[in-house]
């Protein structure tokens, strides 16, 4: 009988200097993919080689979490840049996890966007274009995480990166299955229950129902779970020990 494995990703390294966003090293113990913030909306080369150290001791994917250069914002507000902008910032931060990476002997496994810059990513398909075309010049063996059906995706797929297809748990979810604006009231899911069973019928079902009430299908690979959110940690452990009530193993896609 084949086995049945999920992959759990969680954003991390989000701290700077003296300032620390999550418990990382809690999280590393849960999760088994790492998106390590490069320095743009989060992290600084001290943070970024720390948690690359901490995720390898553990057997942890890492993976480039890009954003854009908007540490006051925490990359959650759009920024105007041109084509050329998106790509220069995004080859920078890959390029310096990776130089982090290398020194310590790590060999980074995939990447992904965040927050407003992520939220682009999946909706304009120009945008889209220029982040998976620099992802795919700067190394195409790294995998894609992200949602799936959105301009992202499909870049992804039309360009020929692996595509790993991210499920989160504690967001509300749009018909056209798009993340909802965090400025919509329940965008957030801060119930547990509701959580784990949204976790448990994606898994069991491959169904999601959005915040209107109607159902999508939802076919996953990995489970994000946010590590700057209140109970960030039970939530997490939770999380896992649904995944593994409901038969999978939790093993990091590379």
């Amino acid at each position: 009988m084949t086995e049945k494995t999920i992959d759990l990703n969680s954003d991390l390294g989000e701290g700077f200097g003296a300032w620390h966003m999550a418990d990382d090293p809690a999280m590393l113990d849960i999760v088994s993919s790492a998106n390590i913030a490069c320095g743009a909306h989060a992290g600084d080369p001290v943070v970024m080689a720390r948690t690359l150290s901490l995720a390898t001791e553990r057997g942890v994917s890492a993976g480039a979490h890009v954003g854009y250069p908007d540490l006051a914002g925490f990359g959650r507000r759009p920024v105007q840049m041109s084509a050329r902008e998106l790509e220069v910032h995004c080859f920078a931060q890959l390029g310096a996890l990776t130089a982090l990476a290398e020194a310590q002997g790590i060999n980074l496994t995939h990447a992904n966007f965040h927050g407003a810059l992520g939220n682009l990513s999946f909706a304009d398909p120009d945008v889209a274009r220029i982040l998976i075309s620099t992802l795919r010049q700067f190394n195409r063996d790294l995998a894609y995480i992200g949602l799936p059906n959105t301009a992202a995706a499909f870049e992804a797929e039309r360009q020929g990166l692996r595509i790993i297809r991210s499920f989160l748990a504690d967001r509300a979810y749009t018909p056209a299955g798009l993340l909802v604006s965090r400025q919509v009231e329940g965008a957030v899911i801060h119930d547990p229950k509701c959580i784990a069973e949204r976790v448990r019928r994606v898994l069991q079902d491959g169904k999601l129902s959005c915040i209107d009430g109607t159902e999508i299908n939802m076919t996953v690979d990995s489970i994000l779970i946010h590590s700057d959110t209140k109970g960030a940690i039970p939530l997490a452990s939770l999380i896992r020990n649904t995944v593994e009530t409901a038969g999978f193993s939790v093993k990091s896609f590379a």
